[in-house]
């Protein structure tokens, strides 16, 4: 993760970028004195920055008037020695809040938050996956699943001309799969939302080259997986 410390205590950029060197995860790209240098950087399309540390209390301009001014923020763990202004500062949803002085396991426990967060992101961005098949590892986009099935210790995976049959959890696979696109409708299917004709009756229809599937909803996961639906009228 790129980051950048913005800070006008020269004490805390030490202790920040000694922290940040700790982490092989973490590669600090810039360190400012104050918001105003640090602002020109978010205006270069050639920096990627996934992590700001950054002060509230600094001249000019300080944290809060920063988070307002960015358009699309990375995310941003707050560096302050003043607890009063956490409140305002999660309503910017900040990674983090450390108070100054802070120790390093409390500095890697933030850290750690926003490595999987990124991760995360990161993740779903991602639009295949690869299935071992015998010796070949088989790609598989996204957009080829219809749906996933439990089969006792496996799951069988559902493309519209092909079944892959991995040795996985139900709870695995859904986890590898990018919540946004794939839904859990029952204890033993997993559906590609963008792959559903019609729902009805408590049953999710998917078409298939062997016609049409009816997959059951249940009760457990149903109000989760309308609740999620883009859903029209009532």
């Amino acid at each position: 993760m790129n980051c950048i410390v913005i800070d006008d205590d020269a004490i805390s950029r030490r202790i920040l970028e000694e922290f940040i060197e700790r982490n092989e995860f973490l590669t600090l790209k810039h360190t400012f004195q104050n918001a105003v240098e640090a602002i020109r950087i978010f205006n270069n399309q050639n920096e990627n920055i996934d992590l700001i540390f950054l002060d509230i209390e600094m001249p000019e301009m300080d944290g809060i008037d920063f988070l307002s001014a960015l358009l699309n923020p990375p995310q941003v763990i707050i560096v302050s020695s003043k607890e009063k202004y956490a409140l305002e500062a999660f309503d910017y949803d900040v990674t983090d809040y450390l108070l100054k002085p802070f120790t390093y396991g409390r500095f890697y426990k933030a850290v750690s938050k926003a490595k999987k967060i990124h991760d995360y992101k990161n993740k779903e961005n991602v639009d295949e996956i690869f299935i071992k098949k015998n010796s070949a590892l088989v790609r598989l986009k996204y957009d080829d699943i219809l749906w996933v099935e439990a089969m006792e210790n496996y799951v069988v995976i559902n493309s519209f001309t092909s079944k892959f049959t991995i040795h996985f959890t139900m709870k695995s696979i859904e986890t590898q799969l990018p919540s946004s696109l794939f839904k859990r409708v029952h204890r033993s299917y997993i559906v590609n939302s963008q792959k559903i004709s019609k729902i009805e009756d408590n049953i999710v229809y998917i078409e298939s080259n062997e016609g049409t599937k009816g997959i059951p909803i249940g009760k457990a996961y149903k109000e989760k997986f309308i609740k999620d639906l883009n859903l029209i009228g009532k």
